[in-house]
């Protein structure tokens, strides 16, 4: 897959003394350099364990994902993240809480699905209020669409799911479509999905509520059975 289309726009956003300087302390501990030649990571290396992966492509400024791999730490967690502040942030949350089940990867989340990470090798990906890209000429943007989807189910091993949350409506209708779409994942609510107890809410969430935003969830788990007895 070849998806020269950037779903983001990278925001020079100012970090506070404490996020540079946990930034700068712990990012050489806790983030994944993008090599000049990319090759699927090994992951029992990178977390030196071999406990299931979570991915979770854009974490913003971190908060739910410290939270999630707080409360399981039988679990890795591995965030993609391009804005350095957001970063900060979360290296902040790694050591305030003593986490030592997630990495980061500062880099363009298509590049790192598609080059670093093997395929059938994830237990989850999260993708928690994406950018929606509103205006019709950018919906190419989107992140959630397909064949970057069909990229994501190749990643999943068996059992695992894609859990996506936005405020957008349109956005949610398009990624229920693409989604519904896409060979190797079942739809297992008929439609959108009912909120997870155990996902807390974002920052970004918590302003949204506050001027009444409704939320929409996306729940896609593994089928590669059913794509194979479809021929696909």
């Amino acid at each position: 897959m070849n998806r020269t289309i950037k779903s983001y726009v990278l925001r020079a956003g100012r970090m506070s003394a404490a996020q540079r300087r946990c930034y700068d302390a712990l990012f050489p501990r806790f983030g994944v350099p993008f090599p000049d030649t990319p090759v699927p990571l090994d992951f029992s290396s990178v977390f030196g364990s071999g406990r299931p992966i979570t991915v979770e492509i854009g974490f913003g400024m971190g908060r739910a994902a410290a939270e999630i791999a707080a409360a399981n730490p039988d679990k890795n967690y591995l965030g993609l993240e391009v804005h350095r502040p957001g970063i900060g942030r979360l290296l902040w949350e790694i050591e305030r809480r003593g986490l030592r089940n997630i990495r980061i990867i500062e880099h363009d989340a298509v590049d790192v699905m598609e080059k670093l990470v093997p395929d059938r090798s994830l237990s989850a990906v999260h993708i928690f209020f994406p950018d929606p890209w509103p205006k019709k000429r950018h919906h190419k943007r989107r992140l959630i669409t397909r064949p970057f989807t069909d990229l994501l189910a190749r990643k999943l091993e068996a059992g695992g799911y894609l859990y996506m949350v936005t405020d957008w409506a349109d956005y949610a209708a398009w990624a229920l479509e693409e989604l519904s779409a896409t060979p190797g994942l079942r739809n297992t609510c008929g439609g959108f999905a009912p909120p997870r107890s155990w996902r807390p809410k974002t920052e970004f969430e918590w302003k949204g509520l506050a001027k009444n935003h409704e939320v929409w969830e996306l729940y896609f788990e593994e089928d590669h059975g059913s794509e194979k007895n479809n021929g696909s």
